[in-house]
């Protein structure tokens, strides 16, 4: 029985983004990794085109000859597929705004992914630019959330 549930992980890791799944069966643990060592992704230009477009509207339009990007824009993305959800339940309002202050650490949202809600927290201190998904939207691994402006 083992081996067949064992197999079963390993096939859903291997046919996934997934890099390690941990189980808990039977008061016994199994940890499988695909991949042991970090893996570091960098920000794509084009997932910022529609943010670098906007503001150089905005620029133009304020002064033609002044067009600049905002080179302290974070994107936060999602870690995991799943269903995005701006606020803990539906009669509460939503964890941040645009325009909102966060630190380190704060909730922005969650993900539920197979029944588990993942709060999904922010790495830096900043204000909200834009969410990028609406609340009830799914998502993939990997999916642009929010965009953060870094505040010192």
């Amino acid at each position: 029985m083992w081996k067949d549930k064992l197999k079963e992980i390993i096939y859903l890791l291997e046919h996934s983004d997934v890099n390690e799944i941990e189980v808990n069966f039977w008061f016994k643990k199994i940890k499988v990794t695909k991949n042991s060592t970090p893996v570091y992704s960098s920000i794509p230009v084009q997932d910022l085109s529609h943010i670098t477009e906007k503001e150089t509207q905005k620029n133009s339009k304020d002064n033609p000859s002044k067009i600049t990007s905002d080179q302290s824009l974070v994107i936060v993305r999602s870690p995991m597929p799943g269903t995005f959800y701006s606020s803990p339940d539906p009669e509460s309002s939503a964890f941040v705004n645009v325009g909102s202050k966060v630190k380190a650490g704060e909730t922005l949202c969650i993900v539920e992914a197979m029944k588990i809600m993942n709060e999904i927290q922010s790495d830096i201190n900043g204000e909200i630019v834009e969410i990028l998904v609406q609340n009830s939207q799914p998502v993939e691994f990997d999916s642009p959330l929010f965009s953060i402006k870094k505040i010192n």
